[in-house]
């Protein structure tokens, strides 16, 4: 599936964003730079509430976001899906890391587009 295959296409449905998050992280590379973002969010998150410090809230969002962004402007060269379907793109970051420590991410990969 090209790198972007679906960006730009409307969807209206949780599924069909589904297809297009994944089209939209098709290099390794950005998954892994998603992979490290999301990890460093999620322990930013555990630092603030058993720290009870705010500041790891604004530390969760630079991680998460800054290495997931930064992974699309090198190497997928698009436009990432936060901007479209926050909501949607949180949900799908963690459902992509899940499955890759499942170990069935690539199945997921290989159903492209219309599955």
């Amino acid at each position: 599936m090209p790198a972007g295959a679906l960006q730009g296409l409307h969807v209206k449905t949780y599924p069909e964003f589904w297809r297009r998050y994944l089209s939209a992280h098709a290099d390794p590379r950005t998954r892994g730079m998603h992979y490290l973002g999301t990890t460093l969010a999620l322990l930013a998150l555990a630092a603030a509430a058993a720290g009870h410090d705010w500041r790891w809230l604004l530390a969760a969002a630079v991680v998460g976001y800054g290495s997931a962004w930064l992974g699309h402007l090198v190497f997928e060269r698009n436009k990432p899906e936060t901007f479209g379907h926050p909501g949607w793109s949180l949900i799908s970051d963690l459902r992509m890391l899940a499955l890759f420590l499942s170990g069935r991410l690539g199945d997921e990969l290989r159903k492209g587009p219309k599955s």
